[in-house]
């Protein structure tokens, strides 16, 4: 009954989760893509009154026009919309599903005993410190005398970036190494907009609503913190899915893959934002692809060397009994599977024979099972497979 709970917990809290997600980065890259293509005020009494862009769109059938004051109106409407809180719920749904799946869970989900021999105590502690960690790091950063030189401090937070994705990898299991790299991301974007974006814009309003000209500094520091957040972005998403495809987290450079694609991701952000500008300049677009690119290349499976005529289903099924029906079985024995994943039940010869091509992709392909290494298969008993696989996946 437990895990019946939990996976509708789980199921839920990814609902929600991509509902508020879709919500804050669908409104983010609305405003980006607004910001970029402000036009100067077309009539001479808006330009008077302190509007410094407007934007005429269409769409649903209605026409829409958008106006950005230079510094703010001069008289506050009485209705002000706040963008925060499709921040702050996204953040919350996604610790959410972090504790139910990967703290809760922590011996299937995010310990690796290949990786690290951690206690769940100690790896759930240590997550925290990390995500809480990584905020105060790059606050700091931005408020140092570093945080003048964009630059400078892009180069820094690479460099972090690279330093956790590394660090992360060699703490816990690909998968919950991933995760937790976008979970710091993402706390950072959220932080941003709860300790700087948000008392920014406030300090703006309370200056406006006393007839003041509002400090710009709050705004300079908001608006770095809004950049660096759109660059974030496609990076943590791309974590979010992460955990579908193992034959990324499960590699033996692992956290030099996740780095690949996080820069490859911010590239395409930046293309787009440049484009937004009218500067659509193929570079960040390319070395994005080439990056992804060699990814794929680096990623292709490689065929065992054993003989692919000589293995017998008599050699494979101890391994398949011993690794994988500890969950794939009309009776699991793991506490975690009151059933089998997917139905998938290898119990008799006819079953494996049957799964033959499942169990070569997940485990030798993809190398998703058996997830987080539960029954540490090695990598013999793996290439044991590829070759009975390749030889035809024969039952006798």
């Amino acid at each position: 009954m437990e895990a019946y709970l939990v996976d509708w917990l789980n199921l839920l809290g990814r609902w929600l989760h991509v509902i508020t997600g879709i919500a804050w980065i669908g409104s983010s890259f609305y405003f980006v893509w607004l910001d970029n293509h402000l036009q100067p005020p077309a009539a001479l009494s808006d330009d008077d009154k302190g509007v410094g862009g407007e934007l005429w769109s269409v769409h649903g059938g209605g026409f829409y026009h958008a106006q950005k004051y230079r510094v703010a109106p001069a008289v506050l409407p009485q209705s002000l919309h706040w963008f925060k809180w499709e921040a702050y719920s996204t953040w919350m749904s996604g610790m959410f599903l972090l504790a139910l799946i990967y703290w809760y869970g922590a011996d299937i989900y995010l310990i690796d005993r290949s990786v690290a021999d951690l206690s769940p105590a100690f790896a759930v502690v240590t997550a925290i410190l990390i995500i809480a960690g990584g905020w105060f790091v790059y606050d700091l950063l931005c408020r140092s005398p570093l945080g003048a030189n964009e630059n400078a401090l892009a180069g820094m937070l690479l460099l972090l970036c690279g330093v956790l994705a590394w660090g992360l990898c060699e703490l816990y299991s690909g998968r919950g190494a991933y995760i937790h790299f976008g979970s710091v991301l993402g706390t950072i974007m959220v932080a941003n907009v709860f300790f700087v974006i948000i008392p920014g814009q406030r300090q703006m309003v309370h200056a406006a609503a006393r007839g003041e000209p509002p400090d710009p500094m709050p705004g300079i520091r908001a608006k770095q913190r809004s950049v660096h957040n759109t660059y974030f972005t496609l990076p943590v998403l791309f974590v979010m899915t992460s955990n579908h495809f193992a034959v990324t987290y499960n590699h033996k450079y692992n956290w030099l893959i996740l780095i690949a694609i996080s820069i490859a991701g911010a590239l395409i952000r930046v293309h787009f934002v440049m484009r937004h500008k009218g500067r659509p300049g193929p570079a960040p677009l390319l070395v994005a692809a080439l990056l992804l690119g060699a990814v794929i290349v680096a990623l292709a499976p490689r065929s065992s060397a054993l003989s692919v005529t000589d293995i017998t289903i008599a050699e494979v099924r101890p391994v398949i009994h011993t690794r994988c029906t500890i969950c794939h079985s009309s009776r699991p024995t793991h506490v975690a599977f009151p059933s089998a994943p997917a139905g998938v039940e290898l119990d008799t010869d006819q079953q494996i024979v049957d799964a033959a091509l499942r169990i070569h992709q997940q485990t030798v392909v993809m190398r998703a099972m058996p997830i987080g290494n539960l029954s540490e298969i090695s990598e013999d008993e793996r290439q044991l497979i590829d070759a009975w696989y390749r030889g035809g996946a024969r039952q006798e």
